[in-house]
């Protein structure tokens, strides 16, 4: 309870001191406004003419020219998308005889509507620094100091602020790519743009939190029963994919280094051969040999083992099984490098002090080596467990997420992840609403099982254990 309190305690104070900083920022404003020289004041219209007036040639006309560009931006593009950005298009292309009729296109006044509010954001903030740079110039020069040169900031961009320079076409290569698709993405979960609304011809619009009163749906019509078996199995198979391989690949690890094995070296290479091979390829070949007219099937059939094919790809149960089975083979080697690594590190010592003690080699085990691993590799199995909530390959190439079942919604299938799922929604069948809200379910799963997990390894917790 005493925690409960500290935290509730803690985001109360953070939210008070964010609330603080907003309305001093806003008090700064206003008295940089009264107090300031007519150079600062008409600076809040014309960016860069204080800084201009006063010598600062580099600086100031920097942000002159972002203001023009921004007023260029918002009038020649940026403005007729963020006017139809509250409904995301009203006139459809429509086909007049064997003339097109171009209307609105929701999916592009959606993406730079986005675009354009950013762009207003990052104006917002040059503005605020263009307001902060005429109040340092003033108090400098109130208090009788000298400004700096236009040379001394220029040189500054390759000196004390060269980690701006150089991460200036970096971070925007990032929101290009990586940020702006991740917000329309989540913009998407919020319309109803699928099949039936694909622009320009058919518009769509937004819907509010539809698709996740629909997600969460139990009725006929509803995903919410198969939302809740695909996340059972995207968590059953997460937890068996990285547990079992990581403590089969320890014993196979500790089985080799043993005292008295021979040829040591050739079973580690005979386990690293496996590597070699694009896993794609072992997969893909593996799923055609258990098929139902595969070669395992066909010599049990000819021996006389069987009767009939067994249904490994279409039997759900069995299928979840080969699955966790096949990844075993695929991921042991992995593991069993990173475990004999780590156990050459663990001082003979602390055996020889067990042995002396009476200790025999299970305790020796539970005691000594499992909690080093862990401690170790915490953060590995946290990350692995992350990668295989979001393990594309191994499920898709093996069964396509089937047998599919017509009790499952949204084309799912038994052996379908969440992100497989997904997959099949925006590729199968253009239902990119649905497919955004599972998009962020994803998101949402993984962040509060890495977070509720992280806190509670040893090595985040104890981070001086093992020193």
């Amino acid at each position: 309870m005493a925690g409960t309190a500290d935290g509730t305690a803690k985001k109360k104070s953070a939210f008070a001191g964010a609330l603080s900083a907003f309305s001093a920022d806003i008090k700064e404003i206003g008295t940089t406004f009264a107090e300031g020289d007519w150079k600062t004041r008409v600076s809040y219209l014309i960016m860069g003419f204080g800084p201009i007036l006063r010598g600062l040639y580099a600086k100031g006309w920097a942000l002159f020219l972002s203001e023009i560009l921004f007023i260029w931006y918002m009038i020649s593009f940026g403005g007729q998308y963020i006017s139809k950005f509250a409904t995301l298009g009203t006139i459809e292309t429509q086909k007049i005889r064997r003339k097109t009729v171009y209307g609105d296109n929701s999916f592009l006044i959606l993406l730079f509507g986005i675009l354009t509010i950013v762009v207003i954001a990052a104006f917002i903030y040059l503005w605020r620094l263009n307001v902060r740079e005429n109040k340092k110039e003033q108090d400098r020069l109130r208090a009788g100091k000298a400004l700096e040169t236009n040379q001394k900031f220029l040189f500054s961009l390759l000196d004390e602020n060269f980690d701006k320079t150089l991460l200036a076409i970096p971070v925007l290569g990032i929101f290009i790519f990586t940020v702006l698709p991740i917000i329309f993405m989540i913009c998407v979960a919020f319309t109803n743009y699928d099949d039936k609304h694909q622009a320009p011809t058919h518009l769509f619009t937004w819907v509010g939190l539809e698709n996740f009163r629909n997600l969460f749906s139990f009725g006929t019509s509803g995903f919410g029963k198969t939302f809740l078996m695909v996340l059972i199995w995207t968590l059953a198979w997460a937890f068996f994919a990285t547990f079992i391989d990581y403590f089969l690949g320890l014993a196979v690890a500790m089985l080799i280094n043993k005292k008295g094995i021979r040829f040591k070296k050739l079973w580690r290479t005979i386990l690293v051969l496996t590597i070699a091979v694009p896993q794609f390829v072992s997969l893909l070949y593996i799923m055609r040999m258990f098929a139902a007219d595969g070669l395992v099937n066909s010599y049990l059939l000819k021996w006389g083992l069987i009767r009939t094919a067994i249904p490994f790809w279409t039997d759900p149960a069995l299928a979840k099984i080969m699955i966790i089975l096949i990844n075993i083979w695929v991921g042991i080697p992995y593991l069993m490098l990173i475990a004999t690594g780590l156990l050459m590190n663990i001082p003979e010592d602390l055996y020889e002090s067990a042995s002396i003690d009476g200790a025999n080699g299970w305790q020796m085990f539970w005691s000594i080596t499992l909690p080093y691993m862990l401690f170790v590799t915490g953060p590995f199995l946290l990350t692995q467990f992350t990668a295989n909530l979001n393990n594309f390959n191994v499920i898709y190439l093996l069964t396509q997420g089937k047998p599919l079942s017509t009790n499952l919604a949204g084309n799912a299938g038994h052996t379908d992840l969440l992100v497989t799922w997904l997959y099949k929604m925006t590729v199968n069948d253009t239902n990119y609403k649905m497919a955004a809200v599972i998009g962020i379910m994803v998101f949402v799963v993984t962040a509060v099982i890495s977070l509720v997990v992280y806190n509670m390894l040893p090595s985040v917790r104890d981070e001086e254990g093992f020193q």
